[in-house]
C-alpha cells in the first residue's frame, strides 16, 4: 500500500464551528501514515484588525479564536501524533506561540513544541516610504492615510521548515491558506522546489480543504436544488495525499455533509481567477486537466494538476486607517410596516442633510434592497413587498471623525420618537476601521527574512 498523508481541516475562517474538528481529529486517530489537523482563520480584514490590536497590546494580535479551537483537540492531537498546522499567527505568531504553550500547561500537556514562522511583516525591516512607492493592483487607495501594517504572503517552504524542527504545532502569520497543507506535504515527502507538478498537487489539496465545509456541502446547500443533509453535523473535509500527488477529498467519519463532484468543482473553482495560472508563491497552478472520479461514499478522488515556475513577485496587504463606521438598525412590523420604514428612511436622509453631515452614508431597509442596492437607495425595488410584514431599516455612515459617525447612528435611535410609529429594536455601533489595499513585492526582499523558529515559554 502506498504511504499516504492526511489531512483535516479543523476551520475554514475566523469563527467557524468551534467543535468542527473534533470528529476530524478522531477519523485521522484511526488513520495509517503522517496525520496533520489545519486551522485556516485568516483574511486580510482579519489581519488588518489584528495588526490594530497589537499596536494597543504588543502581547495580542493572534487570532482571538485560538483558545475557542484548541481545548477542544489538543490533548486528542497529542496522544495521537496529529500535528496542527494553523494560521492563528495572525499579526503576532509569537505571542499565539506563547499562548498555545500556556493553553498546553493547563492541559497538563508540558511536552507540546510550537513553531512559529516569521518574515511576512514587511514593515520590520522596509521602511513605511519604500511601501507607498508601490501601486495598489486591488482595494483602497493608500494616499494620505497612516499605514498601519504590511504583510506578504509566505509560501509553504517556512511550513516546512518548522515541522522539520520536531514542532507539534506551527503557527503561521500571512501566508497563503493552501501553504497550510502544502508545508506538511513538502516536509512530509521531500518535494523540490522544480518539482511543479506535486506542488500543484499539493496547493490543489489545500485550496480545496482551506475553506472546511464549504467542500463537504455546507456553503453548496440550496434547498430544492441541492440538498444536502445533516448539516447541523456537517463534516470537515480529509484529504489523503500520495507521493504523486493524487489525493481523496473525503470527509470525517458519521457526520453529515456531502462530499461529491459538484461540490469539490464548487470549491476548485472558489476564487480561481484564471484556471490556467492560479498564482501562489510556490508554484503557478493549472487545473485545466484536472481530473475527479468517485471513490466510494463522500470520496472524491482528483488527479492531474499541473504546475509551472511561480511568479516572481509576491501579494502582500498594505493596511491602512479606514476611519470610524457608524452602523445603527431600527425595525418596523405589522400593518402598513413597509410604508414606515420607507418614511425612516426619508426622516433619516434629510436629517443628514439638516445636520451637515455629507460622508458617504447608506440607509436601506434589509430584505428590500440591502444586498443588490447602491448607497443612493435608487436600486431599491418598488415591486410587490408584502406592506404588513416587518423591515429593518439600517443606516451606515462612514467618516474621519468618531463624533460624526456617534452623531449618525443617534439620528436612528431619535426615531424611536421623532420617526414614524412603532419603530423599535434600535442596535447602535461605532467602530475604528481598517482598510486595506494589495501590492506586489519582489520576493527577493521577503525571503532573506523569513525563518521557522521554536517558541519557548
Amino acid at each position: 500500500m502506498n504511504r499516504c498523508v492526511h489531512i483535516g481541516s479543523g476551520a475554514g475562517f475566523a469563527g467557524d464551528r468551534f467543535d468542527a474538528a473534533v470528529p476530524v481529529v478522531a477519523t485521522l486517530a484511526n488513520r495509517d501514515g503522517p496525520r496533520y489537523l489545519i486551522y485556516e482563520v485568516m483574511g486580510e480584514r482579519t489581519l488588518a484588525i489584528a495588526q490594530r490590536i497589537k499596536r494597543q497590546d504588543p502581547d495580542k494580535g493572534y487570532s482571538p479564536w485560538l483558545e475557542n479551537y484548541l481545548p477542544h483537540v489538543l490533548a486528542d492531537c497529542m496522544a495521537n501524533d496529529i500535528r496542527i498546522v494553523a494560521n492563528f499567527g495572525n499579526a503576532n505568531p509569537a505571542a499565539a506561540g506563547r499562548k498555545v504553550l500556556e493553553i498546553a500547561k493547563q492541559a497538563g500537556l508540558a511536552a507540546v513544541r510550537v513553531a512559529i514562522v516569521e518574515g511576512d511583516d514587511l514593515l520590520s525591516f522596509m521602511q513605511a516610504e519604500q511601501l507607498r512607492e508601490y501601486a495598489p493592483i486591488e482595494g483602497t487607495d493608500t494616499a494620505g492615510r497612516a499605514l498601519l501594517a504590511a504583510n506578504a504572503y509566505l509560501g509553504a517552504r517556512p511550513v516546512a521548515d518548522a515541522l522539520a524542527l520536531g514542532a507539534d504545532i506551527v503557527l503561521v502569520g500571512r501566508s497563503t491558506d493552501a501553504a497550510l497543507v502544502l508545508g506538511p506535504l513538502i516536509h512530509e515527502y521531500g518535494w523540490r522546489s522544480e518539482q511543479y507538478d506535486l506542488l500543484a498537487a499539493g496547493t490543489l489539496a489545500g485550496h480545496l480543504l482551506e475553506c472546511g465545509a464549504q467542500v463537504t456541502g455546507a456553503y453548496f446547500a440550496d434547498p430544492g436544488f441541492k440538498d444536502v443533509e445533516g448539516l447541523e453535523s456537517v463534516g470537515f473535509p480529509i484529504a489523503e495525499i500520495t507521493a504523486d500527488g493524487v489525493f481523496v477529498i473525503g470527509k470525517a467519519e458519521g457526520t453529515g455533509g456531502l462530499v461529491s463532484r459538484a461540490t469539490v468543482i464548487e470549491q476548485m473553482l472558489y476564487e480561481m481567477h484564471d484556471p490556467s495560472a492560479y498564482l501562489t508563491p510556490d508554484v503557478t497552478l493549472d487545473i485545466t486537466a484536472v481530473e475527479l472520479a468517485d471513490d466510494g461514499a463522500d470520496r472524491i478522488r482528483v488527479s492531474g494538476a499541473r504546475g509551472h515556475a511561480p511568479p516572481t513577485k509576491l501579494k502582500a496587504t498594505l493596511s491602512v486607517d479606514g476611519g470610524w463606521l457608524g452602523e445603527a438598525e431600527i425595525s418596523y412590523a405589522g400593518p402598513n410596516a413597509l410604508a414606515r420604514a420607507k418614511l425612516a428612511v426619508d426622516v433619516v436622509r434629510d436629517r443628514y442633510r439638516q445636520i451637515g453631515i455629507d460622508e458617504p452614508c447608506r440607509i436601506e431597509i434589509i430584505g428590500t434592497g440591502s444586498v443588490f442596492d447602491d448607497d443612493s437607495g435608487t436600486r431599491m425595488p418598488s415591486g410587490s413587498y408584502v406592506s404588513d410584514a416587518e423591515y429593518r431599516l439600517r443606516a451606515a455612515v462612514r467618516c474621519d471623525s468618531q463624533r460624526v459617525a456617534q452623531r449618525a447612528v443617534d439620528e436612528v435611535l431619535a426615531l424611536y420618537c421623532c420617526g414614524p410609529a412603532a419603530g423599535g429594536g434600535v442596535r447602535q455601533s461605532v467602530s475604528a476601521q481598517v482598510s486595506t489595499a494589495s501590492i506586489l513585492i519582489d520576493r527577493t526582499l521577503v525571503e532573506p527574512h523569513t525563518r521557522a523558529v521554536e517558541v519557548t515559554a
